[in-house]
């Protein structure tokens, strides 16, 4: 099948450049002397998580626990629930845990640590745990100098069938950046706060084996990991504008775009229709504070070239998208009713979680392969 051919909206892969992406990432985590546990909440595709995880361990992350008994379920062992660990979610672990896999969970909060101990030892089995560390993104976490690290290290430690495997942190806040210099600072103060926390740890005579980071800027800029042991970049396999915008790759790097089809021309509003909208593209305006704002998407051609003039998604309902030149002078004879065009996507992520699969070409028009993904939760 040829890639004008698909049904649209589709979601398209570019294969060469997730190669590409997933070969930097990986030598750069070599660099950097940690260990690479790609997070798959982006990709939630066995396939891409094979090419991610050659030739590493297969540890990975996933954020919900359908993505994990999806990856169990083709061959994943080594596993991190990156969200906040509850006990009522605790036999679905154990049911994972019942063959060859491992999956570990995160708490910040000393009344789960507790009760993920006495739901433990009710089930049986063995479970691991690390604490989330806040390293300035406030969004889950303790302070590494906090009382409650200590303590919930203490009950996870204490508790029968539960392992403290260490701590880990996610640099959210390094989306707020806007270069690489303002990259690299929080960079560091997440190496440093997960660092401190591990310290703290191992000083009240607590075993932390485990100091993981995790975010594709950070990853892409931190000029050391000293005292870390894994990091789990994700949107790095795909990229996207905003990612292009802060400098974590370039505009061709991109792997991931949208398939979309012109459905009609308003030349008295300066406005061409597709037939992607939110939530083909989501409402994602990650760009919005950036210099350069490309709305919910940056339009490019069929073979995924920028269109002249440069052109923007400006607006969004459920099943519509308005295209618009920042500049004015649309090229609507260029592109009348019926004109396939590929968006990149503001933020990789959101747009993919609409899709089922991935159409998969490399280097030309013709789609090679389907990889499927794993949606809710």
């Amino acid at each position: 099948m040829r890639i004008e051919d698909l049904d649209t909206p589709a979601l398209v892969l570019e294969r060469d450049r997730l190669d590409a992406n997933l070969a930097r990432m990986s030598a750069r985590a070599k660099a950097l002397g940690v260990d690479l546990r790609p997070h798959l909440k982006t990709a939630k595709s066995a396939e891409i998580a094979r090419r991610a995880t050659a030739p590493h361990s297969g540890a990975i992350t996933v954020s919900t626990l359908r993505e994990a008994e999806y990856f169990v379920a083709q061959g994943f062992t080594d596993l991190l629930y990156g969200v906040g660990a509850v006990p009522d979610k605790l036999s679905r672990v154990a049911a994972l845990q019942s063959g060859a896999a491992r999956v570990a969970m995160v708490t910040d909060q000393v009344a789960v640590a507790r009760a993920l101990g006495e739901a433990a030892a009710a089930l049986g089995g063995d479970f691991a745990v690390l604490v989330e560390i806040d390293c300035g993104d406030g969004r889950a976490g303790v302070a590494p100098e906090s009382d409650d690290l200590l303590e919930i290290g203490r009950v996870l430690d204490a508790a029968a069938n539960v392992a403290l495997r260490g701590v880990m942190t996610h640099a959210g806040h390094s989306y707020a950046c806007r270069n690489a210099a303002e990259v690299e600072a929080v960079a560091e103060q997440e190496r440093a706060a997960v660092v401190r926390a591990a310290e703290r740890l191992r000083s009240a005579g607590l075993p932390c084996p485990v100091v993981s980071v995790g975010s594709t800027p950070t990853a892409a800029h931190a000029r050391s990991l000293e005292g870390v042991t894994e990091m789990r970049p994700g949107v790095y396999m795909f990229n996207d504008v905003f990612q292009a915008e802060i400098e974590s790759c370039g505009f061709d790097d991109i792997a991931l775009s949208v398939l979309t089809t012109v459905t009609g021309h308003h030349r008295e509003r300066g406005e061409i229709v597709i037939d992607a909208g939110g939530l083909a593209l989501s409402k994602d305006r990650s760009t919005a504070e950036g210099p350069r704002d490309v709305g919910y998407g940056l339009v490019c051609d069929l073979r995924g070239a920028a269109v002249l003039p440069e052109l923007h998604v400006v607006r969004v309902s459920q099943e519509h998208g308005i295209v618009a030149a920042p500049g004015g002078g649309l090229p609507f004879e260029a592109l009348p009713p019926g004109t396939r065009l590929r968006i990149l996507p503001n933020h990789a992520c959101m747009t993919a979680a609409a899709y089922d699969r991935y159409e998969v070409v490399a280097g030309g028009d013709e789609v090679i392969a389907r990889w499927d993904r794993v949606n809710g939760w």
